[in-house]
């Protein structure tokens, strides 16, 4: 049984962390850190409650750490788990920069330690089935693919690190992360990146909104966010010279994830057909439309080879070079859209 300590009990804490390791067999939930508040004991009673990150490292039964405080924070507290020699989970972003990142990847380098970014929508039921039909060809040659999460929140966030730029906060770092890692899996690097991130709503403070533009050979890449669509757009359209893909809504499982303090149901993460995507393809002569069932998302798939990862059986689910990969491609966006023009990405900086 591998014992796990999670810094933070807030929103990534109580509805992703949580839930999710007490839901892998061979990881404990024994501990967390928590400044004022006992918010984990009453969800998992036995539970160890630290007020400070250094008691919870100087726990020695413990080992996995997990990073889930606001993401300006990420950098430093991994940085002094990795300092600490110890393994460590960090929630996306692991950093707000590409050079922290590498900066966290040497020294987990040196130290022989895994460092391993929380992107968990790898597991999304509606990425796993874009996938599916990917590698299918059931589109043909794909020619386009839009990604967008298109939200309705008009007012001032209940968190308020996350409209604060210099905390961490904005859509292009929270949401970006996801859909970006996304596109790298899929696709791997593109040639070149443009970009428009603005603030949208009323007031001050962090982006709230972008749109994203991937130049591959071949085809593009669109991805999107925003907090003023009361009308959201389809989480995913693909075009291809065969035909399309539409899927509207989004992954169940993190509603879900926030009713629960571990998963039991044998339905998880399995969308109802009234959510199910929807294929349009030329068949003998004729254009078909017809539903496509989703495979089931997973978000336990992801600690579960974290569990293997720390056995030696696996590799680890996500490398730390994915993350930087991601953070330099939103880097390139923020640029583009400051100086309005494409940027060319150039990937050579991965190796220095």
């Amino acid at each position: 049984m591998i014992r796990v300590g999670l810094v933070g009990f807030g929103m990534a804490g109580r509805v992703f962390h949580g839930p999710l390791i007490s839901s892998v067999d061979g990881l404990e939930l024994a501990a967390v850190v928590e400044r004022s508040t006992n918010n984990a004991a009453a969800r998992y009673p036995g539970i160890t409650t630290y007020r400070t990150l250094e008691d919870l490292l100087a726990d020695d039964s413990l080992g996995l750490f997990v990073v889930a405080t606001p993401s300006g924070s990420h950098f430093q507290v991994a940085k002094q788990i990795l300092e600490a020699d110890k393994n460590v989970v960090v929630d996306k972003p692991i950093s707000t920069t590409s050079a922290e990142i590498a900066q966290l990847m040497q020294l987990a380098a040196d130290k022989n330690l895994l460092l391993i970014p929380f992107h968990n929508r790898r597991w999304d039921s509606d990425f796993l089935t874009i996938q599916k039909l990917l590698h299918d060809g059931s589109l043909g040659r794909l020619v386009y693919l839009e990604s967008v999460f298109d939200r309705w929140s008009p007012g001032s966030t209940r968190r308020p690190w996350k409209d604060d730029p210099s905390q961490g906060g904005g859509q292009l770092l929270d949401l970006g992360t996801h859909i970006a890692d996304q596109a790298l899996t899929l696709f791997g690097k593109p040639e070149a990146v443009s970009a428009d991130v603005r603030r949208e709503r009323n007031g001050d403070g962090a982006n709230d909104a972008f749109t994203i533009r991937l130049r591959y050979p071949g085809h593009t890449v669109v991805l999107g966010a925003n907090c003023l669509s009361s009308l959201p757009r389809p989480r995913y359209h693909l075009r291809g010279t065969e035909g399309n893909y539409w899927k509207h809504g989004v992954d169940p499982q993190e509603a879900a994830l926030n009713q629960v303090i571990r998963i039991e149901d044998s339905a998880w993460g399995q969308e109802p057909p009234a959510n199910w995507g929807t294929l349009c393809v030329a068949e003998n002569g004729a254009t078909v439309t017809r539903p496509v069932e989703p495979i089931p998302g997973n978000y336990r798939l992801y600690y579960a080879q974290v569990r293997d990862a720390l056995l030696g059986e696996a590799p680890a689910p996500v490398k730390p070079l994915d993350a930087w990969r991601v953070i330099r491609l939103l880097e390139w966006a923020a640029l583009s859209s400051g100086e309005r023009r494409e940027i060319p990405c150039d990937w050579s900086e991965e190796s220095q």
